[in-house]
This record gives structure tokens, C-alpha cells and sequence, in this order.
């Protein structure tokens, strides 16, 4: 009960970074440090740390082919192997190649990491390890009052930098594949508006990364912070009505926060995923512009000149 009443003692605890070190910079106008100082150590950039590793060792190992001698079984995946192919497959046949078209191989790599990385870090985030790493922490970090734990993507500067890269890709590509075609796709209407529509469009790329960031912050933070609410009802109701009233409470409260957590593990595939698809399609928005072109003649053929030519047919 006591490690109950401590953990839930403020909410926020699951979701704030935590900073173990730090160091400083020299900001004249401290306008990127506001107190001259920026993390180094924190329990979110240990978290990712941990999600990499985990990446690059786990995927190599349950993604390679094995080399068994029967050909039928090497070719056969089992067990998590099946698990990554699936999702892998998935993400190349059904979500990359009707968006990016001849463009999938050049791109799926970097779908297939982002989508691992974001849920690696989310599902970490579920684990309890805060409790259980505190006193290794404060063996090295003599002043730090928190262990390890918490998902790094309740933390907006890690959302935001995932939809910095997005908007990197999207930006760069674009120009890669199609270049000053790009901009002046942007350009669309009669001349007079023109310019007002590519402003309008050139905003309309940061608010969709933006949209990417605070999407996935915020789902990842409401549900710590509703998990958290919800066992510091149990503390509450011991501290105002006693033992009794509090195991009855208790024992509604767990079962409510088990079926929650089950949600929570659902949630965090699924913000992966949109998290991934989006990222997809803003990307094929960039480099397949061209296809919206070949799309428009291609209806101008068909309702235009196939109903022309028969009025220049040669008469019977």
C-alpha cells in the first residue's frame, strides 16, 4: 500500500523526465537553454537507448534466415520471427506500396525502423521498472531521487524530433525525385490566388508534423496519467475511509486498471502505426506528385478526346 501511496502521489511522477546529469552551454541570450544547461542523462534518453539496443539485437536475431538444411522449414518463419516478417509485410505490401508506388523500396526501411523504434519505447514505457531501478540509479547518480522508467514518448521534444525527421524526409524526397516540380506544385489555382494557396500548402506541411508530434505525445501521456489517477484512489480512500473501505475500492480499482493496461498495450501498437502511416503518406505526397498529373491527363483522354475522335471517323 505504501508503494502505492508513493507512486501515486502526483500523477505527473510517470510522466516526467527525470534528469540524472547535466551540461552546460555557452547561449549568450540563453534562448535554446533557458538556464544555460540542457539533459544529458535522463530516464527518457535511457529508455530510447534501451529500445535501440533492443532493436539491434532482437530483430537481426528472429529476422534472419535460418540454416537448418531443409529448405521448407529455413524458408518458414516461427515464433517472433513470424511476428516481424508479418508486421514487415504488412507495412511494405498494404501501407508503402499504394502510396509510394515504384518509390517503396527506397523508403521502407526507414517505415519499418520508425515503427519498431516508436513502439519498442512505448511498450517500455508500461513496464514498471522505476521502483525496481531507484537504487541503481542513486548508486551513480547520488542526487537523483527516480529510477529508469516512464515512455520517452510522453516527452513532446522526443514526439517532436521523430516529426522533425518526418518533415526532413518529406521536404528532402520531394525535392530528390522532383525537383523545382515540387514547388510548383504548391502553386495551384488561378495566378491571383496562387501564391495564397502555396502558403497556405507550405503550412499545411509543418501542421501535419506538428499534428504527428502532439498526436502521439498526447496519447501516450493521458494514459499514464489516467493509470496514475486511478491507483491514487486507492491511497485516498485508506487516508479519508480507512482499510475497509479502501480494499473494497482497491480491488475495483485494480481490475479497472488491469482492463486499462490491456488498452494501453493495444494503444501503443496503434500509435505506432499511425504514427508510421502517416509518416507514409506525407511522404508519398511529396515524391509521387507526379502521378496526380499523369492522373489528370489520363481523365482528360477519357472524357475528352475519346468522345472527340468519332466526329473525325472517316464516314462508312
Amino acid at each position: 500500500m505504501n508503494f502505492v501511496a508513493l507512486a501515486a502521489a502526483n500523477p505527473m511522477d510517470h510522466v516526467y523526465q527525470w534528469v540524472y546529469q547535466r551540461a552546460h552551454l555557452t547561449d549568450a541570450n540563453n534562448v535554446f537553454t533557458p538556464n544555460g544547461q540542457i539533459s544529458v542523462v535522463s530516464n527518457h534518453i535511457i529508455m530510447q537507448i534501451i529500445a535501440v539496443l533492443l532493436l539491434v539485437l532482437l530483430i537481426p536475431r528472429f529476422a534472419r534466415m535460418r540454416a537448418s538444411g531443409d529448405s521448407v522449414k529455413d524458408l518458414t518463419p516461427r515464433g517472433l520471427g513470424n511476428f516481424f516478417e508479418a508486421i514487415c509485410a504488412y507495412f511494405r505490401d498494404t501501407v508503402a506500396r499504394p502510396i509510394l508506388g515504384e518509390h517503396t523500396d527506397q523508403f521502407i526501411t526507414y517505415i519499418w525502423t520508425a515503427f519498431f523504434y516508436i513502439l519498442f519505447v512505448n511498450l517500455l514505457g508500461l513496464l514498471p521498472l522505476e521502483p525496481i531501478t531507484r537504487g541503481l540509479v542513486k548508486s551513480v547518480y547520488p542526487h537523483a531521487h527516480h529510477g529508469i522508467g516512464g515512455s520517452a514518448t510522453g516527452n513532446i521534444w522526443v514526439t517532436g524530433s521523430l516529426a522533425a525527421c518526418t518533415l526532413i524526409m518529406v521536404v528532402f524526397n520531394g525535392f530528390r525525385y522532383n525537383g523545382m516540380g515540387y514547388v510548383k506544385h504548391f502553386f495551384q489555382g488561378p495566378i491571383y490566388i496562387a501564391p495564397l494557396i502555396a502558403f497556405l500548402e507550405v503550412v499545411g506541411v509543418v501542421a501535419k508534423c506538428f499534428a504527428l508530434t502532439v498526436r502521439l505525445f498526447a496519447n501516450m501521456v493521458a494514459g499514464h496519467v489516467l493509470l496514475a489517477v486511478l491507483m491514487s484512489f486507492i491511497s485516498l480512500s485508506y487516508t479519508g475511509l480507512g482499510a475497509g473501505a479502501a480494499t473494497g475500492i482497491g480491488i475495483v480499482v485494480v481490475l479497472v486498471s488491469v482492463a486499462f493496461y490491456l488498452l494501453e498495450i493495444f494503444v501503443a501498437f496503434l500509435q505506432a502505426f499511425i504514427f508510421t502511416f502517416l509518416t507514409t503518406l506525407f511522404i508519398g505526397q511529396a515524391v509521387v506528385i507526379h502521378h496526380e498529373h499523369e492522373g489528370e491527363h489520363e481523365h482528360a483522354r477519357e472524357h475528352g478526346h475519346g468522345a472527340v475522335e468519332p466526329a473525325h471517323a472517316a464516314p462508312h
